[in-house]
């Protein structure tokens, strides 16, 4: 590979490519496009944000991750799993679809892309085997029924307040809906899902997901689907809902202020007067927060450490008050939520909206069930929107957003370090894994580093687009590989198309349903459920096994803080490699009925009572060093007639100066107690370091061996003097039709 393809890797697609490629590329990137449009939007909503965003991030990072990336048919754009995340890590910094809420996203896909840059560069890539596939694949299943299960608000058209684990959450939604389910809303959604699975029944080719939303989209236009009003809080009949929304209202407008208090710091002066503690008395009493100064600087370093003392105070009261501020929203908007108006039509001398239980007797109503929308803004009494029918996409800006460099917010990105790092190692891995696979069927040659450069730059190109963190897609890859995408060029012709769709179409997917955008996520992320995953693991190892399972369960424990469930799984993982680490197998080999040497203990072999083959299996380091003397120990107290050990060391890799060190005073502490000690199969690595301590001298050069055949030929007539053994389990090791090359079998 020369450097220019290195540096601009799809200079290579042009090689040999003509019109004939062009067009197979140019219908794959279309084929894509039709699924990404109404995927990206479901996703971005799963992300917390408006639906638009994830058209935004679905222009930039699709092309510029195929222009850097190794891989010529991986599709990037918005995922389930990283989506999920990036709501679940900005959740407790703003609230959802808020304008913080926003920019800390498109910071956060900065973050992502910086450090996925970072470790491409320097070509650190490894660092995702940290998240080893037993923890992957707990949390994607874990994270795959949070997913779903986070849509069934908008499946059966019900509103609830998000609780402080997502179980819970689930508990009301299922609650809310066996009270009252929208039929209309989950009508349309099983229309989508019958679709989705009778297109793919039918011709899997065919763009399922883009024919859902065009069936259900026209069928809500025709039908009146969204069917919303504008009115007056004083031509509703309820006696309590103006004093809700005043008190809604001055709660929302209070965590307004508090959020942005929070979100914008203070100036840390060198003194605090006294309007700090009447500011700190008003979080405690008042339901707004008032922004408050510090007086003049002073010149001594008690005054500066009280000023730091009081502002960490501060700090915690506004936590505190946030929290408090954000429970009474919560338990206020579940209020409005829950009136139910019923209409009774114009013509008639009672018409306007009343509450349910307050309709006239004999008055005729629309039999529509009205529901006031509330949100994270304060209500305009004057203009209270009523929702007679089902929740659609809504407005969609048209064009493209205007390329800005991300707010940077040093306050908050300390917060944002530990999700960014995940998400940039769970995205890769998820793009990596997808491009390998496709590899393998086309034969491509895929570089792990390239691929995160690749990642990376489209996430910091998509931040400066208004772009949350994007990733390599399982399905749309799919997708596109079985459309016969030759290079990425099928990824450019996608980006273009989306540009198109932005500037062009957006008020046709006004009337798509939310509830449709629900189905299509969940149809999605069914292929995420891997039960399969969990028997490989305990099949392979039942430690891989179990650190799966309780990685699945942390994960659906603790959400929706899911960076604590995967980082369960990456402690035990870490906590078992340290602990095999510590501990490597060491084993004494004999004489198989096919003449390997295998475990005595493991297969029950009878072992030579005079000669301890003693096979070590990894590297001799500080954390085992003295494992490996234990156990020669051990041996030595319990064979009594023991004259000489063979240390196998075929599967010591490398040894530091604590394992030389531990070798040193094993061989003092073997011979002083009247046994020889020989060594066989040392690789070239731990003989310089045997040479360099001079270790080598006091084993003695006679007393190491190139193969473990040649080792026991040469002690074996030696530890079998006036011996009593009548038959050595190791004298077919003598023979010569004895097979050297199976002599490590275990």
């Amino acid at each position: 590979m020369n450097l220019m393809t290195r540096i601009l890797p799809f200079t290579g697609w042009f090689r040999d490519y003509g019109w004939g490629p062009f067009k197979i590329d140019l219908v794959a990137g279309l084929t894509v496009a039709l699924v990404l449009i109404p995927q990206s939007m479901a996703y971005a909503q799963l992300a917390g944000l408006p639906a638009h965003y994830g058209l935004y991030a679905s222009f930039l990072p699709p092309m510029i991750a195929a222009l850097f990336g190794s891989s010529r048919q991986l599709a990037t754009g918005p995922v389930a799993v990283v989506s999920l995340m990036t709501s679940a890590s900005l959740e407790p910094l703003a609230a959802s679809g808020s304008q913080g809420f926003i920019g800390y996203a498109i910071l956060l896909a900065l973050m992502v892309g910086v450090f996925q840059l970072v470790i491409g560069v320097l070509r650190l890539g490894v660092v995702v085997n940290f998240l080893s596939h037993p923890v992957v694949n707990g949390f994607t299943n874990a994270a795959a029924l949070i997913i779903a299960t986070s849509q069934l608000s908008k499946i059966f058209g019900v509103s609830v307040e998000s609780a402080e684990h997502h179980y819970e959450t689930v508990f009301r939604v299922v609650s809310a809906a066996t009270h009252w389910t929208h039929l209309p809303t989950l009508g349309m959604a099983a229309l989508a899902f019958t679709v989705m699975l009778g297109v793919r029944r039918l011709n899997p080719r065919l763009p399922s997901v883009l024919i859902a939303v065009v069936i259900t989209t026209v069928l809500a236009v025709v039908v009146d689907f969204e069917h919303d009003e504008t009115v007056a809080s004083g031509s509703i009949t309820s006696p309590g809902l103006a004093g809700l929304v005043d008190e809604f209202n001055t709660a929302i407008t209070a965590r307004i202020e508090i959020d942005e208090v929070r979100s914008e710091g203070t100036e840390i002066t060198a003194t605090i007067t006294e309007s700090t503690g009447a500011f700190c008395q008003r979080c405690h009493t008042s339901r707004s927060v008032e922004r408050f100064t510090l007086g003049p600087a002073v010149d001594n370093a008690a005054a500066t450490s009280e000023h730091l003392l009081a502002l960490h105070q501060l700090a915690g009261l506004l936590d505190a008050h946030a929290f408090e501020v954000k429970e009474q929203v919560a338990e206020v908007r579940g209020r409005l939520r829950a009136l139910v108006f019923a209409r009774v039509p114009d013509g008639d001398p009672r018409a306007g909206f009343y509450e349910k239980v307050l309709v006239p007797a004999g008055a005729p109503t629309d039999d529509r069930h009205w529901r006031l929308k509330v949100g994270n803004q304060p209500l305009d009494p004057d203009h209270l929107l009523l929702m007679g029918g089902g929740a659609v996409v809504g407005t969609i800006p048209r064009g493209l957003p205007t390329p800005c460099l991300p707010a940077i917010d040093m306050r908050v990105i300390p917060r944002l370090i530990l999700p960014a790092v995940i998400i940039s190692l769970l995205g890769f891995m998820e793009a990596i894994s997808i491009a390998k696979a496709m590899a393998a069927k086309t034969g491509q040659r895929i570089d792990p580093n390239q691929e995160l450069i690749g990642q990376g730059i489209a996430n910091i190109c998509g931040s400066f687009g208004r772009s949350y963190p994007t990733s390599g897609s399982f399905s749309r890859s799919a997708v596109n590989l079985q459309a016969g995408a030759l290079t990425g060029m099928s990824s450019v012709i996608t980006s273009l198309t989306v540009v198109i769709v932005l500037l062009f179409f957006t008020p046709l997917l006004y009337h798509l349903p939310q509830a449709v955008l629900a189905a299509v996520i969940m149809m999605a992320v069914i292929g995420l459920v891997n039960v399969s995953g969990f028997v490989h693991a305990w099949r392979a190892q039942w430690y891989d096994g179990a650190i799966s399972i309780l990685t699945f369960v942390s994960t659906l424990a603790f959400a929706p803080h899911l960076d604590r469930g995967i980082m369960v799984g990456v402690i035990l993982s870490l906590g078992v490699f340290l602990y095999k680490s510590m501990r490597p197998t060491v084993m004494s080999l004999s004489r198989y009925g096919d003449d390997t040497l295998r475990s005595a203990l493991i297969h029950g072999l009878e072992e030579c009572i005079y000669i301890d083959l003693v096979r070590f299996d990894g590297p001799l380091f500080f954390a085992n060093a003295t494992y490996l003397e234990d156990q020669i120990n051990e041996r030595l107290r319990a064979k009594h007639e023991l004259r000489h050990i063979i240390i196998v060391s075929n599967a010591i890799s490398d040894i530091d100066a604590s394992g030389e060190e531990a070798l040193s005073l094993l061989v003092d502490r073997v011979r002083s107690s009247g046994v020889e000690i020989s060594f066989s199969g040392v690789n070239e690595s731990v003989m310089q370091v045997l040479e360099r301590t001079h270790l080598i001298e006091r084993i003695g050069r006679d007393r190491i061996f190139p193969t473990m055949e040649r080792a026991v030929r040469a002690v074996h007539a030696d530890a079998h003097v006036n011996g009593r053994e009548q038959s050595c389990p190791l004298s077919s090791v003598l023979l010569p039709s004895w097979n050297p090359t199976r002599q490590g079998e275990a």
